[in-house]
């Protein structure tokens, strides 16, 4: 059996820096029962190395789908993507794009920490004990560690794929509502702490999400996709200084940047009239209470 630093020319310890990624002119079709779908149609993009681009759109618009051929798990049906000038089956075959779907798909049978250390041994790179250790208490699930799937609550369960995701040190992360399934505490922490392990390690990230204000906390850039057929209607730049905090979702200019997405959906504006055109106030008027006798 070939050793590690045979199998992969990572296990070594290279890693090159992040990737950029051109998808050129990318349509799906799709056949269900005798009808033809068209999932995206000429999509044209480009995501620059070290990025984290957000993407969404309303519900079966193909954010999914993009991602999917992305990954190396869809063929498009026209158009092409290269990452780094290589397919995405030829990166995905050397461990180097990490992917965190909706659904966690843990293997019941292993443990968080053995889950979370197969992806390790599935991309061909050596052991890393400390690695793996160090993402389970990123994601707050210390004490965890040998529990199985079926004894974790879904969000818990997500927190684990989120840790498998980055266990392979990813030069490309495919993020698929992967908060989607945390409550709201967890979720706004690993919003803040998450975008800097990749930040740190280097790693251009796509990241599809429903939430306005998450694309606009996590990105440095937000595209808009239209209703199906999928296309890029919309590109918002994120001039946001890093690292996010949780005192920017206050800002004046970070809901500015949520209501300029907001309108590509039809959102108005919400504009508070001004003192003079507000309605008077009612007059308070003071009641006397009377006993009865």
């Amino acid at each position: 059996m070939a050793r590690p630093s045979d199998a992969n020319p990572r296990a070594g310890g290279s890693r090159r820096g992040p990737p950029g990624v051109a998808i050129n002119g990318v349509s799906k079709k799709f056949d269900l029962k005798g009808a033809t779908v068209v999932a995206i149609e000429r999509v044209d993009l480009e995501l620059a190395p070290a990025s984290t681009t957000a993407l969404v759109g309303p519900s079966g618009c193909g954010k999914s789908t993009l991602l999917r051929i992305m990954a190396g798990l869809e063929t498009p049906t026209t158009g092409d993507v290269a990452i780094d000038d290589a397919t995405p089956h030829a990166i995905r075959s050397k461990g180097e794009i990490g992917v965190a779907f909706q659904d966690p798909s843990l293997l019941p049978w292993r443990s968080v920490q053995s889950n979370i250390a197969l992806a390790r041994r599935l991309a061909r790179l050596p052991r890393d004990h400390a690695l793996v250790s160090d993402l389970i208490e990123r994601v707050g699930l210390s004490g965890f560690e040998r529990t199985r799937p079926a004894e974790l609550s879904g969000g818990m369960r997500q927190r684990a794929a989120i840790a498998r995701c980055l266990a392979t040190d990813p030069r490309l992360m495919l993020l698929d509502e992967p908060f989607g399934a945390v409550d709201e505490l967890t979720r706004r922490r690993l919003n803040l702490e998450l975008p800097r392990v990749w930040d740190e390690r280097g790693t251009t990230t796509l990241l599809v999400t429903h939430s306005i204000p998450e694309a606009v906390l996590l990105s440095d850039r937000v595209l808009v996709m239209s209703a199906r057929p999928g296309r890029i209607i919309a590109d918002i730049a994120i001039d946001l200084p890093r690292p996010r905090t949780a005192e920017m979702t206050t800002s004046a200019a970070f809901h500015d940047f949520v209501d300029r997405i907001g309108v590509e959906f039809g959102f108005q504006r919400e504009t508070p009239p001004a003192r003079s055109e507000r309605a008077p106030e009612e007059p308070v008027v003071a009641l006397k209470v009377v006993a009865s006798s």
